[in-house]
């Protein structure tokens, strides 16, 4: 494999990672923007900006995008974060430069007043089906309880009443301050041509006016700690979500983090397993580790029945009361090792899977890290590391959202 990078006049960082030995190609625009980028008078705006690139340019309409796409067979999508919006597509090597074409067109949309009248709706209508998913809404309420007054504790999707306030020129506005060139990454991964599709992206993007992003204020978060509970009438089981501190995306330190995430609540084979839905006490209790930009947060998330939420919080503080006092074994730390490398290689295997690792290893880190270069950091990770990692930031202190029946919890 061959890493190229170029950087064009206005700012925007071309990357890729040549394959010659696979079947297919992968692009992604890699935007560096999200919830918390907003404020709360626009909270949302970056979720459905991404919904407002798919409805064309001025010379493209919603349905001539979705032919193009169709077209050359891509696999194709977007999505928001906290702290990026990304959109992809998978093709075939001959159709890379075409599609690569299609989304940089769409990278300069029409944002039409129209357009976004309509697609408000919809915005409202997945905020309505995501409140009826119990599991989305809890870690959602969780990480603004969690992250206070933090920007990271803005809600993804925003509110009915944001979005309902939200006008097009104000998406216009943010759109301007927040996709300008120097904020974006173009990435490509698997078998390409590197100077031809250099060409292709430089043709379209070159004469892109480079704006004035604002930039990013990283501030780490320790979490609030505190505890919530919002009877539902319509739920019949407990869905409780944890969060606790963790460390940046940027910090060398994530390697163990991920790991200790996996020893302590990977869906099977953890603690959280053993002692939780082994032993009946609840139908589902997982956590996993999330890196952000300059903060991190460990996310768990368990659904039981009324009856056991008192006997499950009172196991999971012994889990982490245990962990605290005695640390992690020889043996878990390289059962972990084995799930994490062997989730690492296998999406890696395919430029679709690569083309995420890349991009965001260049959004938070300025630089190219090769699939053996996190292998070998994740072999690295000592006991030592983990158990000091576990000092340092007591993942037993966390933040507590529960959504449930309308019955009394002991």
């Amino acid at each position: 494999m061959e890493f190229k990078t170029k950087r064009l006049d206005n700012g925007l960082v071309l990357i890729g990672e040549v394959n010659t030995s696979a079947k297919s190609s992968a692009v992604g625009f890699f935007v560096k923007t999200g919830s918390r980028d907003e404020t709360e008078q626009i909270n949302g705006v970056s979720h459905f900006l991404e919904h407002m690139l798919f409805k064309g340019t001025g010379t493209l309409s919603a349905l001539e995008v979705n032919e193009a796409f169709d077209r050359t067979g891509a696999q194709f999508n977007a999505f928001t974060s906290e702290e990026n919006t990304v959109y992809y597509a998978a093709v075939l090597p001959e159709y890379l430069a075409e599609v690569t074409g299609l989304w940089t067109e769409l990278m300069r949309p029409a944002l039409r007043d129209d357009d976004f009248d309509i697609e408000k709706n919809v915005i409202k209508e997945e905020i309505a089906m995501y409140k009826d998913q119990p599991a989305f809404d809890v870690m959602d309420r969780c990480r603004t309880l969690h992250f206070g007054g933090h920007p990271c504790g803005n809600s993804v999707l925003g509110s009915e009443e944001s979005i309902d306030r939200l006008t097009a020129q104000q998406m216009r506005e943010y759109f301007s301050r927040r996709y300008s060139p120097n904020n974006m990454v173009l990435a490509f991964a698997g078998h390409f041509d590197w100077g031809h599709i250099c060409s292709v992206a430089e043709e379209a993007c070159g004469k892109w006016q480079d704006g004035q992003t604002v930039q990013r204020e990283l501030v780490g978060c320790r979490g609030s700690r505190a505890v919530e509970r919002i009877a539902k009438a319509n739920l019949v089981r407990e869905h409780i979500c944890l969060m606790s501190a963790g460390v940046s995306a940027q910090d060398p330190k994530r390697f163990a983090a991920s790991l200790l995430g996996t020893i302590i609540g990977d869906d099977v084979g953890s603690r959280f397993f053993w002692e939780l839905v082994d032993k009946a006490l609840a139908e589902s209790a997982s956590m996993q580790f999330g890196p952000m930009d300059g903060t991190g947060a460990f996310y768990s998330y368990i659904r039981c029945s009324s009856e056991n939420v008192v006997k499950v919080l009172d196991t999971i503080r012994d889990i982490f009361s245990s962990l605290a006092k005695e640390g992690i074994t020889k043996e878990e730390l390289e059962t972990a090792k084995n799930k994490v490398l062997s989730s690492l290689v296998i999406k890696n295997e395919l430029p679709m899977g690569r083309l995420v690792d890349l991009g965001f290893n260049w959004m938070y880190l300025h630089e190219y890290h090769t699939i053996e270069d996190d292998v070998d950091a994740i072999k690295k990770v000592t006991v030592d590391d983990v158990h000091a990692l576990i000092e340092q930031l007591k993942p037993g202190d966390f933040t507590q959202f529960s959504l449930g029946p309308e019955c009394k919890i002991v």
